[in-house]
């Protein structure tokens, strides 16, 4: 329908969309948000929400941007669209600067570049604190499908914002994917041995002490003299210890020739794991932390702000790598229940098993401190629970 206003006064109508989605588990219990507003007065227009079933955060991301658009040609389908969202993904995406690779996300890109005409919507990333309009109405179709129910309006914007607190939502939300946290380390008693998992990270490379970005999409370096003499010395200290059924690494090189070296001294083979691969960095890769704040300072603070938000030149987000690790783990668990083995494996998916035991946010990543070859250690009970052991232990190495 066209606005009286402005089609009296021969100008096109303008509308800010604010859509966002989340996901309980990653995939989980999702929900996405949207609202519509008047750019001149930010007065609420129209509001949309709905409980998605289990999907991904970035699924659910780009359902809400649908419901948005969808709502704003309900109210002019003539308007210009200005779109605001947290999510660094959809943005960079749908404004046509990074690929879609995600064949789940593909599909629901095109559709969303159906709803207006071309050129006619514009996409801008906000910060998460920004964008808490859109962020409470997801929660709530979160919570109203947790109940079984239909989510619908309820109270007032004034109200319902001011208690809803986006942090501690999104916590929350990433509590519940951490599917390994079920009961603290107090269960009963006939739980049997857990499935405990030695987290190895690799012994240096040239790039480690230069402090450069080096995940699964860079030169792949071997390991360093340095590197080596730390490998063969957790080597040592594992086979004192003699506790290490079996040894899985990361196939990069530096993972591989970690793992080689402990696996010969403790007469073990090494098998391999896609899922326990280093992060992509993307364009990132090589380059220390100053220089990426140098020549990518927006990406860099939406890497920062955001776990959805991927390294410039579609890297993989640290909410990938999530879905990736815990796969990952539950594999594992089943495939060693009741057994000790060395994972060998990097700095961000060894913080994601530790974050995920924990129930932890995903900020906390940014806030352990991971050296070289040093040893952290996860039991996974029967019941789903987990205990962290140990963390960046490098007695060995002294």
């Amino acid at each position: 329908m066209t606005d009286p206003v402005a089609g009296s006064q021969g100008r096109v109508r303008e509308l800010v969309v604010e859509a966002d989605g989340g996901s309980r588990g990653n995939p989980g219990p999702a929900g996405y948000g949207a609202v519509v507003l008047d750019p001149a007065t930010g007065e609420s227009l129209v509001e949309a929400a709905e409980y998605l079933g289990v999907v991904t955060n970035n699924v659910a991301e780009y359902r809400g941007l649908l419901a948005g658009l969808r709502a704003a040609r309900e109210l002019d389908p003539d308007a210009v669209v200005h779109v605001r969202m947290d999510s660094k993904l959809v943005v960079e995406q749908m404004s046509g600067r990074w690929k879609i690779k995600h064949p789940d996300m593909k599909p629901l890109a095109a559709e969303a570049a159906r709803v207006f005409p071309p050129g006619r919507v514009t996409y801008e990333w906000i910060p998460r604190a920004s964008n808490k309009h859109a962020d409470r109405l997801a929660n709530e179709a979160m919570d109203a499908g947790a109940r079984g129910e239909t989510w619908s309006p309820s109270g007032s914007t004034a109200e319902l914002d001011a208690t809803a607190d986006a942090g501690a939502r999104a916590a929350d939300a990433d509590v519940r994917a951490a599917k390994a946290v079920a009961s603290p380390g107090w269960g009963p008693p006939d739980m049997g041995a857990p499935a405990t998992f030695v987290l190895l990270r690799h012994g240096e490379t040239p790039l480690t002490p230069q402090k450069r970005f080096s995940g699964s999409g860079g030169s792949d370096p071997s390991l360093s003299s340095v590197g080596r003499e730390q490998a063969e010395r957790v080597a040592a200290s594992l086979a004192r210890r003699g506790t290490i059924e079996a040894v899985v690494a990361s196939p990069l090189a530096r993972t591989r020739e970690t793992a080689g070296v402990v696996a010969a001294r403790l007469g073990l083979e090494v098998a391999v794991d896609e899922g326990l691969r280093e992060t992509d960095f993307g364009a990132w890769e090589g380059l220390t932390f100053g220089e990426v704040r140098d020549r990518y300072p927006e990406d860099l603070d939406a890497w920062l702000a955001s776990p959805d938000a991927e390294p410039t030149g579609g890297g993989e987000s640290f909410a990938a790598t999530g879905v990736r690790v815990a796969a990952a783990r539950d594999r594992l668990v089943a495939a060693y229940a009741g057994r000790t083995v060395l994972l060998v494996s990097h700095v961000t998916p060894i913080k994601t098993f530790l974050r995920l035991a924990l129930g932890a946010p995903p900020e906390s990543l940014f806030r352990m401190e991971l050296s070289a070859a040093s040893l952290s250690a996860v039991a996974y009970y029967a019941d789903g629970g987990a205990s962290v052991r140990l963390f960046n232990e490098t007695s060995h190495l002294r």
